[in-house]
């Protein structure tokens, strides 16, 4: 019987440890940050990217990389607002249309991975480029309003709780269930876990990885329309970063970058939540903007380091080979 050292319980409870000593702090040090409506505050910023990372999760088990999610956002929705502003398209079929744009972009970058066997890094850095350029054509780099109807609908609350809160919960939940709990699931984490063996018991690897990346697209259209509607427009820095944010958060998470590891709703909401909550707490606190970045990039680190000791590429012990 294996037994767990204090430095595996360590790196096993990391997150946690380091996720309850910020909150504690940003609790002490700042005047309103306990207060039940900074919390729901939190919740409703770190919407758009929790659904966003939770897309992005199912390509990241399956073994592979998209890091054109923020972009395929971007496309998306400018395409939406486009068509609601020019032609007067109504706003439930222009989301409707948001989403099938996500899907049909996503299902692009699975062709080039699956189809061409390109690898996903390389591949999806090309949609990302690709499809912003395209989006910055389409709206001239220029903001594009959402009609005044719609921009009312950012600060729609169900009770206390904001709308987007309830959305961003459904959604997790579907992913959840898909991943924990459908043959789909089951088969991202074969392929995830060793992609020559699920090839060899006959899994539908090629099928199953180009849906991840569909699934991926169409859920980063519907963290971009979160967006959108929080800010009232599509801006032309829409989904810029968006990518990395959303990989810091499902790597943060606890889902290893080498696939087959990790849940949905145990690992999007409190990496989204130590992310945004990190941001609050500094602005809070009155620090430099861009500390910001500073103290996320340490996160990531940290969160990259303990997925390398505990996929066991690297070791503590010094002189030891990875």
């Amino acid at each position: 019987m294996k037994i767990k050292t204090n430095t595996d319980m360590l790196i096993q409870n990391g997150f946690f440890i380091v996720f309850a000593l910020a909150f504690l702090f940003f609790a002490t040090m700042t005047e309103h940050f306990f207060e039940a409506e900074n919390i729901l505050n939190i919740l409703h910023t770190m919407s758009p990217l929790a659904i966003t990372a939770s897309g992005l999760a199912l390509v990241v088990i399956s073994g592979r990389l998209d890091i054109s999610v923020g972009s395929t956002a971007f496309l998306s929705c400018a395409i939406g607002a486009l068509l609601m502003k020019n032609v007067g398209v109504d706003p439930i079929l222009a989301a409707i249309l948001v989403l099938i744009c996500g899907a049909l972009l996503g299902a692009v970058s699975g062709f080039v991975v699956t189809v061409l066997n390109v690898n996903s890094l390389i591949a999806t850095l090309g949609t990302m480029i690709a499809y912003r350029g395209i989006a910055l054509a389409l709206t001239d780099a220029l903001l594009v309003q959402l009609p005044e109807p719609i921009r009312v609908l950012g600060n729609a609350h169900i009770g206390p709780v904001p709308t987007d809160i309830f959305i961003m919960l459904l959604v997790l939940v579907a992913v959840h269930v898909l991943h924990a709990k459908t043959a789909f699931g089951r088969q991202l984490v074969a392929i995830g876990n060793d992609i020559a063996i699920a090839r060899k018991v006959g899994l539908p690897v090629d099928r199953t990885g180009f849906f991840s990346f569909v699934l991926a697209g169409a859920l980063a259209s519907a963290g971009g329309i979160l967006t959108t509607v929080q800010n009232g427009a599509v801006s032309p820095f829409l989904g810029s970063g968006l990518e990395f944010t959303a990989l810091a958060v499902v790597v943060v998470g606890g889902i290893s970058l080498l696939g087959g590891r990790g849940t949905i709703l145990l690992s999007i909401i409190p990496g989204a939540f130590i992310f945004e909550m990190i941001r609050n707490g500094l602005t809070n606190l009155g620090a430099n903007p861009y500390s910001y970045r500073l103290v996320g990039g340490a996160v990531i680190f940290a969160a990259m380091y303990a997925d390398a000791l505990k996929s066991g590429r690297l070791s503590l012990k010094r002189g030891s080979n990875p």
